[in-house]
């Protein structure tokens, strides 16, 4: 269960950094929100699962998630750059997340 919900944990990192983005400095009501709910949910979720997976296994996993997330979504819906070399950047920190799980 833990797995499960440092996953979703890490998924609300992407929302609320693209949210964080999105609110302009937080001068825009809606993405300001969805950050602020976003980033609860995102902590707490972490909080909870680091009751069980080491803490530096546990953050590691959480901030690659967001990371990778994050450059996705910004290469597929923000129309930044999608070349070779950012992809197999995002293909070692997968690597490495998944390494993680692995050897836990």
């Amino acid at each position: 269960m833990a797995w499960l919900v440092l996953i979703l944990s890490g998924l609300c990192e992407t929302v609320w950094a693209i949210a964080l983005d999105r609110s302009t400095g937080f001068t825009r009501a809606v993405p300001t929100a969805v950050f602020g709910v976003a980033l609860l949910l995102s902590m707490a979720g972490l909080g909870y699962a680091l009751r069980t997976i080491p803490v530096g296994t546990g953050y590691a996993v959480w901030v690659g998630i967001g990371v990778v997330g994050t450059a996705l979504v910004g290469m597929i819906a923000l129309n930044e750059p999608a070349n070779l070399p950012r992809i197999i950047c995002l293909l070692l920190v997968l690597t490495g997340v998944a390494g993680l799980k692995y050897f836990h």
